[in-house]
């Protein structure tokens, strides 16, 4: 394939999968600690335009918080323990902000994959608002983010207000015209759950020069297939059993 891909095979998914609270520092220093040089997170946007780090729409499974996160104010979100709920050991680890974690990213070197995972009706201003906070952040000298997101018309807004970032379109299930979606994006990744690749999907994929992507890989047979198939990332918890220098 024409297109260079500059990202490693091996991702850590919010980054350290399940050994660490979700999207934490910590959990990004653990996955770095085993070895990991790229990590995936969830970004949404607080309700006075600050993004954060958090998966679900609410916040009572990962944080001693209540309702919709997205419809909190930064001051709000930043007191919040985002780490009791996993063991003691993390007790009042704190949300981080997108900003911090793309810090930290860019001082060690890593690569970062931002899934865009807006706040439902937040799609379009949630897209913008990350291209703008990385397009500040980023130096031209340095591997871009891979911007990613199930949802469309956040990454249509990506494209729009920083078309250099590479982009993913995430999927769940193979639904007609998805490729035809990924084109239209100006995508370089289609990001699957693993089970929907297969050799002929994987052809299909990078014939049109993009780059075929899994989530989440726990298991080594899902991870043995995906790299027989030829295919370019995996998504993991197990940051513990897979090492990234395979």
């Amino acid at each position: 394939m024409e297109n260079l891909w500059p990202y490693p095979r091996w991702i850590a998914h919010r980054g350290a999968g399940k050994l660490a609270p979700e999207n934490t520092m910590s959990a990004f220093r653990l996955g770095a600690q085993y070895g990991y040089r790229m990590f995936e997170c969830d970004a949404k946007l607080s309700s006075d335009g600050v993004l954060f780090l958090l998966h679900d729409a609410t916040l009572q499974r990962t944080t001693n918080g209540h309702g919709t996160g997205g419809e909190l104010s930064w001051s709000a979100l930043s007191q919040l323990d985002a780490g009791a709920w996993h063991s003691r050991a993390y007790a009042g680890e704190n949300l981080p902000t997108l900003e911090a974690l793309a810090r930290w990213c860019l001082a060690n070197h890593f690569c970062l994959n931002v899934e865009i995972k807006p706040t439902p009706g937040t799609e379009a201003a949630t897209g913008r608002a990350v291209a703008e906070l990385l397009a500040r952040l980023w130096p031209a000298t340095a591997i871009a983010p891979l911007l990613t997101s199930f949802r469309p018309d956040a990454l249509a807004a990506v494209q729009a207000a920083a078309p250099q970032f590479p982009r993913g379109l995430l999927i769940d299930t193979l639904q007609p015209g998805c490729l035809d979606l990924v084109q239209q994006l100006g995508c370089q990744a289609l990001v699957c759950n693993h089970a929907l690749w297969d050799a002929a999907l994987v052809a299909q994929v990078h014939a049109l020069g993009l780059r075929a992507l899994s989530y989440t890989v726990n298991d080594e047979w899902a991870a043995q297939r995906l790299i027989d198939l030829g295919t370019d990332g995996i998504i993991t918890d197990r940051v513990d059993l897979f090492s990234p220098a395979r």
